[in-house]
C-alpha cells in the first residue's frame, strides 16, 4: 500500500483508470502514461528557441504551443509564464510544489481521453525533438547514500573495517562540477589522468583503463533557502522538484591515486550524464515507502530525524543499467542488463540529503542537482557499478559475444533506465540515460 507525502498528495491525476487521447500513452509498459507527465526541455518541431514540454507516450506536449492555443488559461500568470516563456525548468522549479501541481493538473486535463477536446497540434513527436538538459544547474553535489555500496567499496580497501566511522551519522557527499553535466545521448570521451601504471613505481599520465558507470538518481532543488537559513526536514520536500536518472562517470585508477586526502577530483569531473525528463514528486506520490534505515542502527541527529521521513521518506524506484559493446551493435545484438537495484533501499532519504546540505546555512538554489550516489543492493546483479560487480563476482563480466569487461571499453554504450510499479497504480518510467564511450582525445594545441 502506498504512503503519500503531505506535500505531494494523491489525487485524481494518479487514477489508474485514466486514459489519454495520445494512444501511445496507453500502451502497457509505457514510460510516460498520463499518470506520469514528466517535464523537460526540447528543441524541434516548430522552429525557435528551446521550450518546455511534457512527455506523453511517444510525444511531447509543447507548453508554449499550449499557451498560444489558450489551453493553459486559468493557471496563475506566473505559472503560465514559467511554463511557456522560459528555456529551462529553473523558474518553474523556483515557484515550488503548488505551482508544479497546478501545471500537472492542467496538463492532465488537456491530455485526458474524456476531456473536452484533443489538440494534436500541441504535440511534437519525440523522435523529432532534440531533448536538452532540462535544468541550468548552478551547483551539483553527489551523495553516498547507499550503505551497501559504501560497504562494498570499503571492503576493497579496508576489508576489516569497510564502513566509514561517520557513515551512519552524516550523509556523506562531494561537490561535483556542473560544467561537465551532459544530457542523455551525449558521448563521453575517455579521460586522461595521473595514476599508478605499475605497482611500486611513480605515477604516469595516461588514458584511464578503469572507466566505470555509476547508476544513480538525482533530485533537482526547487525554491531553495537563503544563506544562513537551514531547511527543516519536515519542509525539505517542499524545496524539491523532481527526480532524473544520473550516471556519475568514474575513472577508478585516477580515483585510487588522487582521492586521499580530499576525495574525488579529476576522476569524476570529466562527465556526468543525466536523463532529459524530470519526474515530479507529485507523480511519485503513489510509490513512497518507509525509510530503509534499520531500527537497530544509531538514530540520526535531531536535524535529520522526523517521524514523517521514517514513514514515507523512501521512493520505490527500480533502477537498471544496460550495456552494449561496439561488437554487439555490429552483430545486431541487444544490450544486456548488468545492474538492477532498488532506490527505496537507500540508507539516507532525499529529505535527509537536502536537509543536511543546508544545515550549515549553505544556500541551495533553484535547479541545483543532488545525486544519490551509486544505488546498489545485496544481490550479485544489483551492484550499481562495475567496480562492485566484477569484484563481487571475483572475475570479469562476460558479454554475449564472448567479450569480457572488468571496466568499460571504447565503443561501449551504457543505458540507465528506471521505473515504478505498485499494485493498484499505473506503472511509470523515467525514460533512458544513454551514453557511448569515445576514445581518449589528444591534447589541443593553441
Amino acid at each position: 500500500m502506498s504512503v503519500e507525502s503531505p506535500a505531494h498528495p494523491l489525487d485524481d491525476t494518479h487514477d489508474p483508470a485514466l486514459r489519454s487521447w495520445v494512444a501511445s500513452a496507453n500502451y502497457p509498459g509505457a514510460d510516460f502514461p498520463i499518470q506520469n507527465l514528466p517535464l523537460g526541455v526540447l528543441r524541434g518541431g516548430p522552429p525557435g528557441a528551446p521550450r518546455l514540454g511534457v512527455a506523453i507516450g511517444d510525444r511531447v506536449l509543447d507548453l508554449r504551443r499550449c499557451r498560444e492555443m489558450r489551453l493553459l488559461d486559468g493557471l496563475p500568470p506566473a505559472v503560465i509564464a514559467a511554463a511557456a516563456e522560459e528555456t529551462s525548468l529553473n523558474t518553474l522549479l523556483a515557484l515550488g510544489p503548488n505551482a508544479l501541481r497546478s501545471l500537472r493538473r492542467a496538463v492532465s486535463t488537456i491530455l485526458r481521453a474524456d476531456g473536452a477536446r484533443a489538440e494534436p497540434a500541441a504535440l511534437v513527436p519525440m523522435s523529432d525533438a532534440e531533448l536538452l538538459l532540462p535544468v541550468d544547474v548552478g551547483d551539483y553535489t553527489d551523495f553516498y547514500a547507499s550503505i551497501v555500496h559504501a560497504r562494498n567499496v570499503g571492503r576493497l580497501f579496508r576489508p576489516d573495517d569497510p564502513l566509514p566511522r561517520n557513515y551512519r551519522h552524516v550523509p556523506l557527499a562531494y561537490h561535483g562540477r556542473s560544467s561537465s553535466l551532459v544530457v542523455s545521448g551525449t558521448p563521453v570521451t575517455r579521460p586522461r589522468g595521473q595514476w599508478i601504471l605499475h605497482a611500486g613505481q611513480g605515477p604516469s599520465f595516461e588514458p584511464t583503463r578503469q572507466l566505470d558507470y555509476e547508476m544513480e538518481l538525482g533530485v533537482y532543488v526547487g525554491p531553495g533557502n537563503a544563506p544562513g537559513l537551514p531547511i527543516r526536514i519536515d519542509d525539505a520536500e517542499r524545496h524539491l522538484g523532481g527526480l532524473s536518472l544520473v550516471n556519475d562517470w568514474s575513472s577508478r585508477d585516477l580515483q585510487a591515486w588522487e582521492a586521499q586526502p580530499l576525495g574525488p577530483f579529476l576522476s569524476k569531473s570529466f562527465a556526468t550524464s543525466v536523463s532529459p525528463w524530470v519526474v515530479t514528486l507529485d507523480a511519485l506520490a503513489p510509490y513512497r515507502c518507509r525509510s530503509a534505515r534499520p531500527a537497530a542502527d544509531p538514530p540520526p541527529l535531531s536535524h535529520l530525524a522526523a517521524a514523517r521521513n521514517d514513514a514515507r521518506g523512501g521512493v520505490d524506484v527500480t533502477v537498471e543499467a544496460w550495456l552494449q559493446s561496439a561488437e554487439m551493435r555490429r552483430r545486431g545484438l541487444d544490450p544486456v542488463r548488468v545492474s538492477s537495484a532498488e532506490f527505496g533501499g537507500m540508507y539516507w532519504t532525499i529529505a535527509q540529503m537536502v536537509t543536511h546540505h543546508a544545515s550549515n546555512g549553505c544556500p541551495l538554489r533553484p535547479g541545483d542537482l543532488l545525486a544519490s550516489g551509486t544505488i546498489s543492493g545485496a544481490g550479485e546483479e544489483s551492484a550499481g557499478c562495475l567496480l562492485e560487480r566484477t569484484a563481487r563476482d571475483a572475475g570479469m563480466l562476460t558479454l554475449p559475444t564472448g567479450e569480457q569487461r572488468g571496466f568499460l571499453a571504447d565503443g561501449d554504450e551504457v543505458a540507465l533506465r528506471a521505473y515504478c510499479r505498485r499494485d493498484g497504480f499505473t506503472p511509470i518510467g523515467f525514460g533512458r540515460c544513454v551514453t557511448r564511450v569515445l576514445p581518449a582525445a589528444t591534447a589541443v594545441q593553441v
